[in-house]
C-alpha cells in the first residue's frame, strides 16, 4: 500500500504534511504538538491534558459554542488526545469546508482565551475524570503498572495528573508550559483525504507562518539508573482481580520493534493467540486477556492485561508466565508466525482505508521518527522477520528482572504479593 504523501517546512519550522486520497469527499486534519505527559515537572503533573481541555474553552475570537457549531454544525467532528511525547488536535470535515475548519483549529492554537473561569470550572471537571478512572479497575491497574515501570519519573506519572497536582495547577502556570512547549519546531499539520498539498501549505503559512522558531523542548530520559519495581496490590472492592504484567523494553527506534510486534501478536493480541487459548478457552480462568506494545523514544513496555477470578489467581499467572516462558524456550512454528504476519499486515491495511488513520499514521510517524514511513516499508519490515528473530527477542526481553506486576484486587495484599514473586521465578 502506497500513500500519497508530500511534505513541506515552513521557514520557522512548522512541518506541513498531506495524504491524498482522491476517491473520498472529506478530509481529517491533525495540529500536532510534539509535547505530552513525560515534558512535565512532578508539580504541574496533568498540565498538558489540562492544556488540551482548555483550548476546547474558546479563543479570544471565538466561545467553545462557536468553535462546535462551526464543526459540527456542518457534519464534522472533533477531538483531542494527549500522550507521553505529544498532543494532537483533530477534526474530520467534508472537503468543502476544509478552510473554515482549519481556521478554527489554528486559533485554538495560538488564541487559547484561557479565562480564569474556565480553568477553575475545567479544573473540577478533570478531577472528575480522574475520580472516574480510579473507579475503573482495568485503568488503575495500569497506572498502578505505569508507577512499577518507571519509578520516580514522569513515565511513571499518570497523564492526566493528580487530584492534587490538578487542583493547585495555577494559571501562571498554564501559560508558562504552553507558550515555552507550543513552538514551531515541534508543531507538524498533517492533512488526509480530498487535498491539495500546495494549497495546504499556503493555508498553513497564512495561518501559522508568521510565529518564530524556538528550540524544541527536552525531556529526562529513561536510563539504567531508572528504578523498577517488582510488585504492587491495590486493595478495592471489586467483584473480580485485575491483573497488569508489564516487561520494561527498548524504545521505539530499535530494529527488534518488528519481531516484537510478531510476539505480542502471538502472545495475546487476538482470539487465536496462545494466552487467549489457554487462560480463557482451555481453563476458563479470564473473560479479557490481552497483551500490546507501547513504544516511546528510548523505552518501552510489553503489557499483558487480565481480569480474573480471585480464587484461581495463582494459576491464572502461573499460566501467563508460562506462556511466556515457552515462548522463549522454543521458537514458534511456521504457519503461526505467516499467521501473526498476516494479522499484522490486514490490520494495517484496513486501518488505513479511512481519512482519519492516514492523518494518525502521518502524524504519528513525523512525530516519532522525524520521517514519513510508507506502510510498504512497514510490511516488508514484517515479512523479513524469522522464526530466529523472534526467538532472539523473546530470549533478550522476557525475563524476571524486567518484569513489573499490578495488581486490583478485593483483598488479601500481601498474600497476593508474596503469591506473584514466587510465580515470577518461572520467567527467571
Amino acid at each position: 500500500m502506497l500513500l500519497l504523501f508530500n511534505e513541506t517546512e515552513l521557514p520557522n519550522g512548522i512541518r506541513v504534511a498531506t495524504a491524498n486520497m482522491p476517491s473520498v469527499e472529506s478530509v481529517a486534519m491533525g495540529v500536532w504538538v510534539g509535547v505530552g505527559g513525560r515534558y512535565e515537572d512532578k508539580r504541574v503533573s496533568g498540565v498538558s491534558h489540562f492544556i488540551e481541555h482548555l483550548l476546547f474553552k474558546g479563543t479570544k475570537t471565538r466561545s467553545a459554542r462557536d468553535i462546535s457549531q462551526a464543526i459540527e454544525g456542518r457534519g464534522g467532528y472533533f477531538n483531542a488526545f494527549t500522550q507521553e511525547e505529544s498532543t494532537c488536535y483533530y477534526a474530520r470535515i467534508s472537503a468543502e469546508h476544509l478552510k473554515s475548519t482549519f481556521a478554527i483549529l489554528s486559533d485554538m492554537y495560538l488564541n487559547p482565551k484561557f479565562a480564569a473561569a474556565d480553568i477553575n470550572k475545567e479544573r473540577g471537571v478533570i478531577i472528575e475524570e480522574i475520580m472516574m478512572y480510579k473507579d475503573q479497575p482495568q485503568h488503575l491497574v495500569q497506572e498502578i503498572l505505569g508507577e512499577l515501570l518507571w519509578r520516580d519519573h514522569a513515565l511513571g506519572r499518570p497523564l492526566i495528573g493528580t487530584t492534587e497536582t490538578v487542583g493547585k495547577v495555577s494559571r501562571a502556570d498554564i501559560l508558562n508550559f504552553k507558550n515555552s512547549k507550543y513552538v514551531a519546531d515541534n508543531t507538524v499539520i498533517v492533512f488526509a483525504g480530498k487535498v491539495d498539498h500546495e494549497e495546504c501549505v499556503k493555508l498553513v503559512a497564512a495561518r501559522l507562518g508568521h510565529i518564530r522558531g524556538s528550540r524544541k523542548p527536552v525531556y529526562p530520559p529513561v536510563t539504567r539508573q531508572t528504578l523498577q519495581n517488582d510488585v504492587r496490590v491495590h486493595s478495592k472492592d471489586i467483584e473480580q482481580t485485575h491483573v497488569a504484567l508489564g516487561i520494561r523494553l527498548f524504545g521505539r527506534h530499535d530494529k527488534r520493534r518488528y519481531p516484537l510486534k510478531l510476539l505480542s501478536i502471538i502472545l495475546g493480541e487476538n482470539m487465536s493467540s496462545r494466552l487467549f487459548q489457554v487462560v480463557r478457552e482451555t481453563h476458563g480462568l479470564a473473560y479479557s486477556i490481552h497483551s500490546s506494545i507501547q513504544l516511546f523514544d528510548e523505552t518501552g513496555v510489553l503489557d499483558i492485561q487480565a481480569g480474573v477470578d480471585c480464587d484461581r489467581l495463582g494459576r491464572a499467572i502461573e499460566l501467563i508466565l508460562s506462556e511466556l516462558a515457552r515462548i522463549k524456550d522454543k521458537p514458534v512454528g511456521d504457519q503461526e508466525l505467516r499467521r501473526a504476519k498476516d494479522y499484522a499486515i490486514g490490520q494495517l491495511r484496513i486501518g488505513l482505508e479511512s481519512t482519519s488513520n492516514q492523518m494518525m499514521w502521518v502524524g504519528e510517524n513525523l512525530m516519532s521518527y522525524g520521517r514519513f514511513i510508507q506502510p510498504s516499508e512497514v510490511v516488508r519490515k514484517i515479512e523479513a522477520v524469522s522464526d530466529k528473530d523472534i526467538h532472539r527477542v523473546a530470549g533478550e526481553v522476557l525475563n524476571s528482572r524486567s518484569l513489573s506486576v499490578a495488581m486490583v484486587t478485593p483483598g488479601g495484599g500481601d498474600k497476593h504479593a508474596h503469591l506473584i514473586r514466587e510465580k515470577m521465578a518461572i520467567l527467571a
